[in-house]
């Protein structure tokens, strides 16, 4: 009976992940890290040029100047979300300087050098200090998600799981595999 409870529970996690999955597409890490797979900075990793999904890409839906979606549109209103390790939201990578929520308006909650939120402050948000700072060689940086969801925000309790790749969805499962029924 807790072998069937159990493969219920993580079926239903699975189901619950790929949903979310086709809402957000995970684009990578904002980080200076040139060693880290996932970070932007790395030319044969997430920043990979040719990578149609890349924001580094002139020609890819996040990379083109042209495209809505884009991190260098100065115009884009849809551009790629950025979250922290606790799935807490730091505004949209974007180079509008007029977005609202966007890091390079100077005047914005996600932009000021002077907002704790912002990635622009080196006291806050942007501290090099932080592994999850983008200005931190060495650390992972910010997970940058495109779409329209909002993130661990969302009802889904699971949802947190997948804005947090470093860690793994097996650990917090318990499994019962060999145990007998106790019944």
């Amino acid at each position: 009976m807790k072998v069937t409870n159990t493969v219920v529970a993580l079926a239903a996690l699975l189901i619950s992940v790929t949903v979310m999955a086709d809402d957000d597409e995970y684009l990578g890490q904002l980080s200076t890290n040139p060693y880290d797979p996932n970070s932007v900075s790395n030319p044969y990793g997430a920043g990979n040029p040719y990578d149609a999904n890349s924001i580094k890409n002139p020609y890819g839906e996040y990379g083109n100047p042209y495209s809505n979606q884009s991190v260098t549109n100065p115009y884009a209103t849809d551009a790629p979300k950025l979250y922290d390790d606790e799935g807490n939201y730091r505004g949209r990578l974007s180079s509008n300087p007029y977005d609202p929520e966007s890091t390079s308006n100077p005047y914005g909650k996600y932009g000021s050098r002077y907002s704790q939120d912002s990635i622009n402050n080196p006291y806050g948000a942007g501290n090099p200090y932080k592994a999850d700072s983008p200005s931190n060689p060495y650390g992972h940086g910010l997970s940058i998600y495109s779409g329209d969801s909002k993130g661990p925000e969302d009802e889904d309790d699971n949802a947190l799981d997948a804005y947090v790749p470093a860690r793994s969805l097996e650990s917090s499962l318990e499994f019962n595999w060999l145990e007998p029924d106790d019944e």
